[in-house]
């Protein structure tokens, strides 16, 4: 897996590139956290869960479908004076795009046992053909060693780069265009 500091770097980023007329800011810490949640399955490790199994790691929480469900649900669920119809649909779009990003970065991680994209329709797991990224230990205290330090040189070549500096041109180029 990538780290939740890159997953949620993604996120930020994908938000950032929306114009803040039909994407609010305040959604994008919204979105950071769906970048994160899918994660959450690791809880599963200590109840007996396996890593392969549909409940495990990389498994349903991975999907694409739990990344529509997901951003479904939260989009529906938006007080309706912060939200008009549009923007409803390019926040939940947006969200959809913010939690299915953290599949896509665990496929390209060298390490696992690939992603469940299509979960709960098939168990089969998927890595991208391109893994350049260093697979993130689990665990906090597993973090903050060596191995962490390794983990973030590579994502910040192949995730925090890329991502951040889309977001920038985006930005400029946004600003250039809207104060003549």
């Amino acid at each position: 897996m990538a780290s939740a500091f890159s997953h949620a770097a993604v996120a930020l980023s994908v938000g950032i590139v929306c114009p803040p007329r039909q994407l609010p800011r305040r959604w994008l810490l919204l979105g950071m956290a769906c970048a994160v949640v899918p994660d959450a399955d690791v809880i599963g490790f200590p109840l007996g869960v396996h890593y392969g199994d549909l409940l495990g790691h990389r498994g349903i929480t991975h999907s694409l479908a739990f990344a529509a469900v997901l951003s479904i649900i939260i989009s529906v669920s938006a007080p309706s004076r912060s939200l008009q119809g549009t923007k409803r649909g390019i926040l939940a779009l947006y969200l959809f795009v913010a939690t299915a990003s953290h599949g896509v970065l665990d496929a390209m991680t060298n390490g696992g046992l690939g992603v469940a994209f299509f979960a709960p329709f098939s168990s089969a797991r998927y890595f991208l053909p391109c893994r350049p990224i260093e697979v993130s230990p689990i665990g906090i205290s597993a973090f903050f060693t060596h191995r962490g330090v390794v983990v973030l040189q590579s994502e910040g070549l192949w995730i925090w780069a890329p991502f951040l500096g889309l977001a920038m041109v985006m930005h400029l180029w946004r600003r250039l265009h809207e104060h003549p």
